[in-house]
């Protein structure tokens, strides 16, 4: 049994040492994980009353961030859409337990698209909870900053953007506590996100080994799955496997003689 943990362990190892590895290349379009640093509260942005905010008057408890650009053809609407439903069914109370931010990464979005867009989505969770979703555009350095500060990496591609689709929660601190992936979420996994947030605990992604299996395609505006990757880590799980069945053969073998 030590053994098979051993190859798990190792496995696993490997695994994590070849992501990690992946990460540390500067990729153009995805999202790379800072999960323990804390946001730059100093930050400021336009509301959707145009008025200038700073990320640190804004946040006072676990918070929710989405990136989006408002004029998006394909993922933004979807993950607004993701957001506001898992926000109508989860049992915390958005105001009180957690809030949403949602900043545009075009320079081109306003205040007053920032109100449009908002107007579309905050139906969805009531408007008594209007206030509690904050909509923001900004100026190209504190876009930047954010999105830096986030892992967030996205691309223009003409008058579009080449971009990931998740949310990421962050403590009343500003701390980077869990990543959550895709368009659709499920209400148990932001309870937990929310709750531990509040306590200042980092995640890790549960999924992170197959978002690493998949790469974001901007033609398709969707996630490809990467063969080399996928046959990359079942070769070295093979490898490994390989070495545990000889240690234990061998010392049957050793007890036997």
């Amino acid at each position: 049994m030590k053994y098979l943990i051993l190859v798990v362990s190792v496995s696993l190892l490997l695994m994590g040492k070849t992501s990690a590895q992946d990460e540390k290349v500067n990729i153009e379009v995805g999202i790379i994980e800072h999960l323990g640093d804390t946001i730059p509260m100093e930050l400021e942005f336009l509301n959707e009353q145009n008025d200038t905010v700073t990320l640190g008057q804004l946040i006072d408890k676990p918070t929710v961030f989405s990136f989006v650009y408002f004029d998006c053809p394909g993922l933004c609407s979807p993950l607004l859409d993701g957001v506001a439903d898992v926000v109508s069914k989860t049992d915390l109370q958005i105001g009180k337990d957690y809030d949403v931010i949602t900043i545009s990464f075009n320079t081109k979005d306003t205040p007053a698209k920032a109100k449009e867009k908002k107007k579309n989505f905050v139906q969805k969770i009531g408007e008594e909870h209007r206030d509690a979703w904050k909509y923001l555009t900004g100026e190209q350095e504190n876009i930047k900053t954010i999105t830096d500060a986030v892992g967030f990496k996205y691309k223009p591609q003409g008058v579009d953007f080449a971009h990931p689709s998740a949310i990421i929660i962050v403590s009343p601190e500003g701390k980077i506590t869990r990543y959550l992936y895709g368009i659709d979420f499920l209400p148990f996994d932001l309870k937990m996100a929310v709750n531990e947030a509040q306590k200042g605990i980092e995640r890790p992604t549960i999924n992170k080994v197959l978002q690493y299996c998949f790469s974001y395609d901007p033609k398709s505006q969707g996630y490809t799955l990467q063969i080399t990757r996928v046959m990359g880590i079942f070769i070295i799980f093979l490898a490994v496997l390989t070495f545990g069945i000889l240690l234990i053969r061998r010392k049957k073998s050793d007890k036997k003689s």
